[in-house]
């Protein structure tokens, strides 16, 4: 029997829409918190930030990451979500949307 595909880096970062920051009302994506996605059979690496290292709720996105992930997935793959602090997250890496919405246009 073959394995399902893994879903490429965009349905991932399609799905990864669906986990809010509750802090700010906005999802992973569009807060500029991922950084990278890779894709290759049977393995999913995700390289992203919180907005501060003390995120107090950095646990529970981790969490949906996994709720989303995880139906989407064949359970024989293994994913792993690093988080990252270089480089320093900042509202520049919002996509224009999501700036726009807080107001910040630089």
């Amino acid at each position: 029997m073959s394995t399902p595909p893994t879903p490429d880096a965009e349905e991932i970062r399609h799905a990864l829409r669906q986990v809010m920051d509750p802090e700010v009302g906005m999802n992973i994506v569009d807060l500029g918190l991922i950084y990278r996605i890779d894709c290759a059979p049977g393995e999913l690496y995700i390289e992203m930030t919180m907005t501060t290292p003390a995120c107090p709720l950095s646990d529970m996105i981790l969490d949906n990451i996994d709720a989303v992930l995880d139906p989407l997935l064949p359970p024989e793959v293994d994913i792993r979500v690093e988080l990252v602090w270089d480089p320093p997250w900042s509202p520049a890496m919002m996509e224009e949307g999501a700036r726009a919405h807080f107001g910040w246009n630089g």
